[in-house]
């Protein structure tokens, strides 16, 4: 079998196109951009309010596992394989965390030659977001405190604060903590814990924002506690004059990012809230440009289709107004014989009994998307160490579901 480069020195060797060209590509000027470097640029707000011309189609997947199906890898194959035929097809994913890049999960730019370029720049600081989306977060919690220092005449029971602090890394010390120490300068002493910015109720309102008005409105109804005594009544970001202070802080934050896939077509990568705890989908406003620039727009929604794509059909497309024509189900025999109680370990040698019982999890996860009105096609992505009969047994379950197979 030949060597198959690492995905680092497949990015690495990789020759980019300038962004500018691939902006001009999709019809978009120098007016349109605004360059970070040579091959990223943020679009201009107006791109997501001409009509939609394209046809959206979602990337999902069955139950994931450890062993990983490759989700945002098949969605950027798919659109690139879209290209290939002559489509004009965009790609629209996550921004990702820096807390999984340096944790096991490790990046969210694809993987081998289906990748989104350049990879380093999109894994670490990108365009800085996420480092707006911090910073907005943290001016809230900040001007709450202060409250609570300044005399709290809006009633706020210190017990019942809902509003975390945030920061970008995987910090076990600081889920629970108790702030405030050190005397009367240094605020009130309550009970605090730190969250994720991919947890940040900010990263999931710069996803679903449509335009920066309705970003202000959105923090604003942020709750960040309740009042004390029987009366309780929830306590907002907007009671606390922060939400103007906050858009301000997220004014670029909220356009989106521009940058390419492997093969140099086009791919918006920007916003990027968790779907276990959010909705897990890249931005309205990215999605919505891709459109009116696009014949294609392929997108993915985290997690497996009973989570990720529920909450893409139910949330992001009744909030955005988007009427999706498709969707890819992503299977792999390897996750498929986790589900059937596969060990880990052995999922490389062919164990058809376990697949057997892990294929009822595929033909539920096409039931779940069918529900919705689009067409499924089942995408196994093929592991070299699949037999042939394993991978006929999926296919075959696939199309007795009602799918189709790829």
């Amino acid at each position: 079998m030949a060597h198959v480069p690492s995905d680092i020195e497949i990015a690495q060797q990789a020759k980019l196109r300038p962004i500018v060209d691939v902006a001009a590509e999709l019809g978009l000027g120098a007016d349109d951009l605004d360059l970070y470097g040579k091959y990223k640029a943020k679009i201009a707000l107006e791109v997501a309010e001409r009509p939609a011309r394209g046809k959206l189609v979602l990337v999902t997947g069955i139950n994931p596992t450890a062993a990983g199906e490759g989700k945002t890898t098949t969605a950027v194959g798919v659109t690139q394989a879209l290209r290939r035929i002559g489509h004009n097809a965009t790609l629209c994913i996550r921004e990702p965390s820096l807390g999984p890049v340096f944790g096991v999960k490790g990046g969210a730019a694809g993987g081998g030659y289906a990748q989104v370029l350049p990879m380093e720049d999109i894994n670490l600081h990108f365009t800085g977001d996420f480092h707006a989306i911090s910073s907005a977060h943290a001016l809230l919690a900040a001007m709450l405190d202060n409250h609570l220092h300044q005399g709290n005449t809006l009633g706020i029971d210190s017990r019942r604060i809902t509003w975390p602090r945030t920061i970008d890394m995987n910090d076990r010390a600081l889920r629970d903590c108790v702030i405030g120490l050190g005397g009367v300068a240094n605020g009130v002493v309550r009970e605090e814990r730190w969250v994720i910015i991919p947890a940040s109720e900010v990263m999931a309102i710069v996803a679903l924002a449509t335009s920066p008005a309705d970003l202000e409105q959105r923090l604003g109804r942020i709750i960040v506690g309740s009042t004390a005594g029987s009366d309780r009544r929830p306590v907002r970001a907007s009671d606390l004059k922060a939400s103007g202070a906050m858009a301000m802080l997220l004014k670029d934050a909220i356009r989106p990012n521009l940058v390419q896939t492997l093969e140099g077509g086009p791919a918006f990568v920007h916003a990027g809230p968790f779907g276990n705890i959010a909705h897990g989908c890249n931005s309205i406003l990215a999605t919505r440009s891709a459109l009116s620039l696009s014949d294609v727009v392929v997108t993915e929604a985290g997690f497996g289709s009973d989570l990720g794509a529920e909450k893409f059909f139910d949330i992001k497309c009744r909030f955005g107004g988007l009427d999706p024509q498709a969707a890819v189900l992503v299977a792999t025999v390897r996750a498929l014989k986790m589900n059937g109680g596969a060990s880990k370990n052995a999922l490389k040698q062919e164990d058809i009994s376990a697949l057997e019982r892990g294929l009822p999890n595929l033909e539920r996860h096409i039931e779940n998307v069918r529900q919705f009105g689009v067409p499924v096609v089942v995408g196994v992505n093929r592991f070299t160490t699949d037999s042939d009969r394993e991978l006929q047994m999926v296919a075959e379950c696939a199309e007795r579901a009602g799918a189709q197979v790829a």
